[in-house]
């Protein structure tokens, strides 16, 4: 028993080893040329544009449903004043980074994962390799490089369609103007709110396409390392991203003592 503790702890540590001497490499690939514009920009529009409609779909309802409970509580203490700034708050600090980053992995990580293993266990990445083709760079690192640029960008989408759901909920039971809401809704937010939890997605993106790359290139086994891969892929980037969001926020109160 301790026998195989101690070998499932060394096979722990030798992963998380592997995982980050490839994120090392890719940070250090992205920086050296040849630079893979097309790619990425086609990665973006994979990881960006084509996750838009999901993205926007759940802030719209996640808006609706935080307002209904947000105004659920403060109707106690008579303060339905406060509903669009604390909605607003709630959204922008957290809830809409870190509802983002998982479902972006979800559908990202799982995408990512199982295209690089099924290209992995048919042989493709070695043949790109055969061209001269750096297989690497060409499909990891434009890869994670996509995921950063493409997390704050659906941040963005999320907070603003989750702003508008609450709107859409709160003008349903209170008939309140749009003008007002809004006014209400950003009366206490600052850029020093928007840009810091809005950046750290950035991490998150690094995390989801660092991790879905990785065990991509690591597949074995054929169609049900494949499909093993997928799983994984989610399952470990969103594990980590809760992990780091906490470190994360810690870090920002830190650097930003007035949003605290």
């Amino acid at each position: 028993m301790t026998e195989r503790l101690g070998a499932a702890i060394i096979a722990l540590l030798a992963w998380i080893g592997d995982l980050t001497l490839f994120a090392l490499r890719a940070l250090r690939e992205a920086f050296l040329p040849p630079y893979e514009f097309r790619e990425i920009a086609r990665q973006v529009f994979e990881i960006g544009w084509k996750s838009a409609p999901l993205i926007a779909a759940a802030g719209l309802a996640i808006g609706v449903v935080l307002s209904m409970h947000t105004r659920a509580s403060l109707e106690r203490f008579g303060a339905e004043a406060m509903i669009p700034a604390g909605l607003a708050m709630a959204l922008i600090r957290e809830t809409g980074p870190l509802v983002t980053a998982l479902l972006v992995a979800g559908r990202v990580g799982a995408g990512i994962g199982a295209e690089l293993g099924a290209m992995k266990v048919t042989e493709q990445i070695d043949a790109l390799e055969a061209v001269a083709v750096d297989s690497f760079k060409f499909l990891a690192v434009t890869r994670i490089i996509a995921c950063v640029i493409a997390m704050p960008m659906l941040t963005t989408i999320t907070d603003f369609c989750g702003i508008v759901g609450g709107f859409l909920a709160e003008t349903t039971i209170s008939g309140m103007s749009w003008t007002l809401y809004f006014s209400r809704a950003f009366s206490l937010i600052e850029f020093s709110d928007f840009i810091p939890a809005t950046l750290k997605t950035c991490v998150f993106g690094l995390i989801i396409g660092t991790i879905a790359c990785h065990l991509g290139f690591t597949t074995s086994q054929g169609t049900e390392g494949v499909g093993r891969t997928a799983t994984r892929s989610v399952v470990l980037s969103s594990m980590l991203i809760i992990v780091s969001n906490v470190v994360l926020v810690r870090l920002i109160f830190f650097l930003f003592p007035a949003n605290v």
